[in-house]
């Protein structure tokens, strides 16, 4: 064997070794970004088990107030079915309506001092508000795995495996401005 061709088997398998080693960081980026989605899956999930318990609470003391647990309810499924569907799209504006309906959910429970006594009440609220901040937290790994994938996969030579092998980009779980406004407490209490 003449000194090129041992040149180039080491060049050959030197470009495959790099490809190797790319296509595992890739991989290794996709991954992450269905291990942020699966923990904020997770707590979507707690959440939506722990919302009937507190409607089913709060029904008992505001049986007049139906209009904000349903709009509560409502929102909780067009989230379930955007989080089944994987549309980030839906699924953010359906938890901005969850949030908010939250949001006036507790204004209005505010009027009823029995069901403000009520231990399983304050307790189903302290989880779902404690789920709410988890979920804040998870949704901001989730869009950093987002942008480490979509990032990788558009850099040169990274971008050459990826088009190579089908890696494509994910989309980042945004809230339009408006919806990240806080819920106008002071208007919910007024008559």
């Amino acid at each position: 064997m003449d000194l090129g061709t041992i040149i180039l088997l080491v060049a050959l398998v030197a470009m495959l070794l790099y490809g190797a080693v790319i296509y595992n960081a890739l991989v290794t980026v996709k991954h992450a970004v269905a291990k942020s989605w699966a923990n904020i899956d997770v707590l979507l999930k707690q959440r939506n088990d722990e919302l009937p318990k507190l409607v089913t609470v709060a029904r008992e003391y505001m049986g007049y107030e139906q209009e904000t647990l349903t709009r509560i309810t409502e929102a909780r499924d067009r989230a379930a079915a955007a989080q089944r569907q994987g549309d980030m799209g839906a699924l953010g504006s359906a938890e901005n309506e969850l949030r908010l309906g939250l949001g006036q959910f507790f204004a209005v429970a505010e009027a009823y001092p029995e069901l403000r006594a009520n231990e399983a009440f304050n307790q189903l609220g302290r989880r779902i508000s404690g789920l709410e901040n988890a979920i804040a937290d998870r949704r901001e790994f989730y869009n950093a795995a987002v942008n480490r994938n979509n990032v990788r996969i558009e850099q040169v030579p990274d971008v050459l495996v990826a088009r190579l092998f089908g890696f494509r980009p994910f989309d980042l779980l945004e809230f339009d401005p408006e919806q990240l406004r806080d819920v106008d407490l002071a208007y919910l209490f007024q008559t």
